[in-house]
């Protein structure tokens, strides 16, 4: 069982005056795939708190993947990618290229995300737009490839190549 943890970076939602869509989403996709939302919190766009945030989760071993949801545009707040850069051990930058890739097909404003992916430790942590609908297109195309990822870290997997 994969165990996730949700981050959802948003001044006006770690105040309550916004209500966090974008986390559902993402709460609703991992349960499809009879994974465990293990923590789920609601941080306002400081990079500090949310780097804060990611590396307790990750240096506990209190979840496998951290999904941020947030923070990942161009706006003066917007610092969730510098957060996770900050705390990351490996960067993986296949995933975002890929989020990246795949929503250039539905929108060209794609290209203006800064998402990105890296490892701590054993955990996973992907970064993911602010939108609900961007969540769900940007999530359901690499959900498939994140569980076999996560298996190689923890080392249950280890094989990449498939058979000819």
């Amino acid at each position: 069982m994969i165990r996730v943890g949700i981050i959802t970076a948003s001044d006006k939602g770690s105040k309550g005056e916004r209500e966090d869509r974008s986390g559902e989403v993402i709460r609703e996709i991992v349960a499809q795939q009879g994974w465990e939302v293990t923590d789920y919190i609601v941080l306002p766009d400081e990079r500090h708190e949310l780097s804060g945030k990611m590396q307790e989760w990750c240096d506990s071993y209190k979840v496998d993947l951290i999904l941020t949801t947030g923070g990942t545009g161009f706006s003066k707040r917007d610092c969730t990618p510098e957060a996770t850069l900050d705390i990351v051990e490996k960067q993986v930058p296949g995933i975002p290229e890929a989020m990246r890739y795949y929503s250039l097909q539905i929108t060209p404003r794609a290209m203006l995300s800064r998402s990105v992916a890296g490892i701590r430790r054993d955990t996973l942590i992907v970064n993911l737009p602010g939108s609900p609908k961007a969540v769900r297109e940007n999530l359901e195309s690499i959900i498939g490839s994140l569980e076999h990822g996560i298996g190689i870290l923890q080392g249950s997997s280890s094989e990449c190549a498939r058979p000819e």
